[in-house]
């Protein structure tokens, strides 16, 4: 089992800026990949960006790239995102989510193991 604490959430005006944490602790080591999700009210979760767990490889949806940098800590077992620029459509629930299995950096919420409880950000206008 893996568990995932994600933190760093708050609210922020448009083209400010956030870094978000996603802790990982137990079985970490079965981790190949570790991923952020978004969800608004109403929407479906969406995939942002992920990062392999022993490489730099990173993954970004369209939507975040140029604005959003994911890095992860091996030694602090920590996912970071970095946000900035942020715009109101940027206000959702951040998910932290870890795949252990399957393709890795999959944009496909399925595709991870583990998630975390979420980590909210507003951007007001």
């Amino acid at each position: 089992q893996v568990q995932l604490v994600e933190s760093g959430g708050g609210l922020v005006q448009a083209g400010g800026s956030l870094r978000l944490s996603c802790a990982a602790s137990g079985r970490t080591f079965g981790i190949n990949a570790m991923g952020w999700f978004r969800q608004a009210p109403g929407k479906e979760r969406e995939f942002v960006a992920a990062i392999r767990w022993r490489s730099t490889n990173t993954y970004y949806a369209d939507s975040v790239k140029g604005r959003f940098t994911i890095s992860r800590d091996n030694v602090k077992n920590t996912m970071y995102l970095q946000v900035n620029s942020l715009k109101p459509e940027d206000t959702a629930v951040y998910y932290c989510a870890a795949q252990t299995t399957g393709v890795i950096l999959t944009p496909t919420p399925s595709g991870y193991d583990y998630w975390g409880q979420g980590t909210q950000v507003t951007v007001s206008s």
